[in-house]
């Protein structure tokens, strides 16, 4: 089990893509765009009004066939070098390292271990800097908290069990819809991981991102206004894409903690 201090949701997208996405993303966040930083100013942090920050953004090269955009985690650990030994014990591969930009202008951080899991899904080792306030607001109307791992069917129960095992933290047992199972994330973590069963695909896994809700349809409305559109509707939420093509959903969850609404009661 690896101590994870802090998480970080990356949005990956196409360099040509992401002023537009960026823009799109701080809005509906309710955000500052940091200075860009990167040989490229390829990278930027996402600056909450409250609080430390956990978005960030990334202008990326390529990404897979068939998609407009990525979405990938960095966790913050003591020592990445360490996290990511204990990680390939349990059946991660590191793909390389490089060094992180300082956001502030100072020296390099230490080394980024890029990894995959046993399924193949990229992610990170980073260290911790000290992040630890995330304030889930309850005037907040919604909030981009959650990074769905969408999983083929033969890699749905290796992977689940790959961040159980990874985090410590308790799967649950998926509730009324067996094709999702979620980590407990401890208090104070910001990001919430869900588990995605999907059907059989030769596509490299991937991820999308799901916005809490306390009005699906007022965010909705707000985020069509912002240039995104709707895909199509679950029975507790609804998928949409963004104004360069990004998949993601919206859902009936409790903006502060995270877990879904209860059912409405018939009258």
């Amino acid at each position: 089990m690896v101590d994870i201090r802090w998480i970080w949701l990356f949005l990956d997208t196409v360099e040509t893509d992401r002023g537009p996405s960026w823009e799109f993303w701080r809005q509906v966040t309710r955000s500052a765009l940091s200075p860009t930083r990167g040989e490229r100013d390829q990278f930027a942090t996402f600056l909450p009004a409250h609080g430390d920050p956990w978005i960030k953004v990334q202008g990326v090269q390529t990404v897979p066939v068939g998609r407009t955009g990525g979405v990938h985690l960095d966790l913050d650990v003591d020592d990445p070098r360490v996290a990511a030994e204990e990680a390939k014990g349990l059946g991660a591969r590191e793909v390389g390292t490089f060094t992180d930009p300082d956001p502030d202008g100072g020296p390099d951080r230490e080394t980024v271990v890029v990894m995959t899991t046993p399924a193949g899904q990229l992610f990170c080792f980073t260290t911790h800097r000290g992040e630890q306030r995330h304030q889930h607001r309850e005037d907040e109307p919604d909030l981009l908290d959650q990074v769905c791992l969408d999983l083929a069917e033969e890699d749905f129960a290796v992977d689940a069990v790959f961040w159980h095992d990874l985090t410590g933290w308790d799967l649950g047992a998926g509730g009324a819809h067996r094709e999702f199972r979620s980590l407990r994330r401890p208090t104070g973590i910001p990001v919430r991981l869900l588990v995605q069963r999907l059907g059989a695909t030769t596509s490299p896994p991937g991820a999308h991102v799901d916005l809490a809700c306390l009005d699906r349809a007022a965010t909705r409305r707000q985020h069509e206004g912002l240039g995104a559109t709707h895909v199509g509707d679950g029975p507790r939420w609804s998928v949409m894409r963004d104004p360069v093509g990004r998949i993601y959903c919206l859902t009936d969850r409790d903006v502060v903690t995270g877990t879904l609404a209860p059912d409405p009661v018939s009258p």
